[in-house]
């Protein structure tokens, strides 16, 4: 059988070996890539059609979850906050990220200090953070309150802006930008210090001021990097759970409903399960067309 199997080898052209070789060295990395990945998804879809018991006796029910979720104007809800969260977040942070990378990108004393601490808020634990800004807005002993009412005089009177889903919201925005710019920051700027210096010399030949050079040379220069971070902010911030739901509970974007409808009250995993593959197949949808359309892969 050895001998056979050997001379089955043999029989085969180089370039045939080399690409069975290639499949014997990714074969590992497509099996654990369908276990823990693959095989989850289609596993969700297959219990989106069933009343899930956590007896094992699931009921099979067709579409009945598909239609009470579409029919849920909470779930709605919950798109329409998710987009507001996603969008001005991934546009604030990588706004930021561009600024701060420009700036990081001169030349000024101690600019190695500056790009380090820069890097904290990304890198410090999200628990840490998330309860410095709890207190930081608190309505009672809060900083931010305390400068807005006793001293400067603003506002009459205390309120709680993480208490109410209206400015609950523009709190967790904020938050997100701030704590994710860094990672913008550094992938442009690692783009920045890679432009060849002769494009802004020659514009600078042509009369470009400041704002034209930054047009004309470092824009195109950041186009890729720039739509690779918007992608990739999109899916994180898309799915993203932790931040929101410990800086406040008055967020309810996609990912924090499926889980207070799934694991929270009457433990509705059918439908924890459908909204699921309904954020999987909104999230695939925005991939396909931003790579096909923006990024033109």
């Amino acid at each position: 059988m050895a001998n056979g199997h050997a001379a089955a080898v043999r029989t085969l052209s180089p370039k045939q070996q080399e690409a069975r070789l290639g499949w014997y060295l990714v074969a590992p990395a497509i099996i654990i890539i369908g276990g823990l990945i693959i095989y989850p998804i289609v596993y969700n879809v297959y219990l989106s059609f069933f009343d899930v018991s956590l007896s094992g006796d699931n009921t099979f029910t067709g579409l009945r979850n598909h239609v009470r979720v579409v029919s849920d104007p909470r779930f709605w809800n919950a798109v329409w906050t998710t987009v507001i969260y996603v969008t001005f977040s991934v546009m604030g942070t990588v706004v930021v990220g561009v600024v701060v990378a420009l700036a990081m990108n001169r030349e000024f004393p101690l600019r190695w200090l500056v790009r380090s601490i820069i890097l904290l808020p990304y890198v410090a634990p999200v628990i840490a953070t998330v309860f410095a800004w709890q207190f930081f807005f608190d309505p009672v002993n809060g900083l931010f309150v305390h400068v807005l009412v006793e001293v400067l005089g603003v506002v009459a009177n205390r309120f709680n802006l993480i208490g109410n889903p209206r400015t609950a919201v523009i709190v967790a925005i904020v938050f997100s930008i701030w704590k994710n710019f860094p990672f913008a920051y550094l992938m442009i700027l690692s783009r920045l210090q890679a432009v060849d210096e002769t494009l802004y010399e020659a514009a600078e030949l042509d009369g470009c001021n400041a704002w034209a050079k930054f047009r004309y040379v470092t824009l195109p220069e950041l186009y890729f990097i720039l739509g690779s971070l918007v992608l990739l902010r999109v899916i994180w911030n898309f799915n993203k759970f932790e931040e929101v739901y410990l800086i406040t509970d008055n967020v309810r974007v996609l990912s924090i409903y499926t889980y207070l409808t799934a694991f929270t009250g009457a433990l509705d995993l059918g439908r924890g399960a459908t909204l699921a593959v309904i954020q999987f197949i909104l999230l695939m949808g925005f991939i396909l067309y931003y790579v096909k359309r923006v990024l033109k892969w």
